[in-house]
């Protein structure tokens, strides 16, 4: 399937989880895609994944660190110029902490904030003039689960989703007159360095039954934390279909994917 052809797409996040499946996923469509990322470990796991399916000839990998608007501006600067414009922004990298409320520090809040939140604006602001300038212009956030159902111990971290979730709307409806399309994508129950990690984060003393309904109906075979999950390609395929001509009269909205945890 090449619904993808000749599309120029940047993808942060890329160097694990999600935002990883996602590259390799658009690449498999025929995307010609910068993969960002602050780890170059992970990147360099990246090229070797694409590099065995053949598609890396159309791959460059790039440092970025959501959290500085330095690093961003001249990482999105250097992907426009290396792609020749951009017509797919994935904004997939984040970090999740996780601590009772009450103790969650201002200095924990505002890099959970700056990260996720901030760092998908910086992105985002400063990738529009190329996007705005392509015919297939779109921009897939990530937001989660927790942006709208209750995921105990993660105050910061579903704040930081919400606001993802409501700055794509924003940008939807400012910019559908010419052309762009903003989407927002809420993965839930899917197996990712987030949710590998996410049981080292939590409070010692913490009540585990309150995660009891966090669990998908459908069946899978994979497991995070103790968790039942599905597997990141799972997510990735609707991030494919959603940047293609596929998702064409898609805007403004948010597509859930837990397997049915909140149906």
């Amino acid at each position: 399937m090449d619904r993808l052809e000749r599309r120029r797409a940047l993808v942060t996040g890329a160097a694990s989880g999600i935002g990883q499946a996602t590259a390799l996923r658009l690449l498999d469509e025929g995307a010609l895609l910068v993969a960002a990322d602050i780890s170059a470990e992970g990147l360099a796991e990246t090229r070797r994944r694409a590099e065995q399916a053949g598609t890396a000839d159309r791959l460059t990998t790039m440092s970025l660190d959501t959290a500085d608007e330095g690093s961003v501006t001249a990482a999105v600067d250097a992907a426009v110029r290396w792609l020749g414009g951009l017509d797919v922004l994935v904004n997939s990298a984040g970090i999740l902490r996780a601590a009772h409320t009450h103790e969650t520090s201002l200095e924990l809040w505002n890099r959970i904030i700056t990260v996720n939140l901030t760092g998908t604006f910086l992105v985002t602001r400063q990738a529009l003039p190329a996007l705005l300038e392509s015919d297939h212009g779109v921009v897939v956030n990530f937001s989660s689960t927790s942006a709208s159902f209750a995921h105990p111990y993660m105050a910061a971290y579903a704040a930081s989703k919400g606001g993802i979730q409501s700055f794509t709307h924003t940008l939807a409806t400012e910019y559908a007159a010419r052309g762009l399309r903003a989407v927002c994508v809420a993965p839930g129950s899917i197996k990712s360095g987030i949710t590998d990690e996410t049981p080292n984060h939590l409070p010692a003393d913490a009540d585990m039954s309150l995660f009891a309904k966090l669990s998908p109906a459908l069946r899978t075979d994979q497991r995070a934390g103790g968790a039942t999950m599905a597997g990141p390609e799972t997510v990735a395929g609707v991030v494919a279909m959603l940047a293609s001509d596929d998702g064409a009269f898609t805007t403004g909205t948010e597509i859930r994917v837990d397997g049915g945890t909140h149906a």
